[in-house]
């Protein structure tokens, strides 16, 4: 057993779970935090993605006690009470979503995108950076659209994405 310590959506966490516990199990079992997904098991999908220090992860490729230290930020931790983080209000905005199973980790994905390219994006960039995560239902199309805006939005208003 492993005692852990992780500050999640802002919040410190304190838990302790069995060694082989990945961070997705903690965060949808043991902290609550269902809006993480697990859709493949393999890192194939994308649905699991969080942000670990800033940075995207496939949480069910990381063990929970290797993100202790950190600070993690889960699809919850992005809205700031009912204000959207703009990726989310350009899903909505662009239909970049069905049935929302792989919208959380798209929208984590592509917040690390945009943090990662402040100089802006363009389709290119888009299409081949969502090679990692899987939707089996929009054709990526306005997935694609919403980011692009996104991206546009942050730049232009000069908003810190998280």
């Amino acid at each position: 057993m492993a005692e852990i310590t992780m500050v999640v959506n802002g919040r410190k966490v304190t838990q302790t779970v069995e060694d082989r516990t990945l961070l997705v199990h903690f965060l949808r079992e043991h902290v609550g935090l269902t809006g993480t997904h697990v859709g493949c098991d393999t890192s194939q999908c994308g649905a699991c993605v969080v942000h670990v220090d800033g940075k995207a992860v496939k949480s069910c490729t990381m063990l929970a006690a290797q993100a202790s230290g950190t600070e993690v930020v889960t699809i919850e931790g992005l809205a700031k009470g009912d204000q959207l983080h703009p990726v989310q209000a350009a899903f909505k905005e662009h239909h970049g979503l069905q049935c929302g199973f792989c919208t959380p980790g798209m929208i984590m994905a592509a917040v690390d995108m945009i943090n990662r390219h402040p100089e802006g994006l363009d389709e290119k960039t888009v299409r081949a950076e969502l090679e990692g995560n899987i939707c089996r239902c929009t054709g990526y199309h306005n997935i694609v659209k919403a980011i692009l805006a996104a991206s546009e939005a942050v730049s232009a208003n000069r908003v810190v994405a998280a």
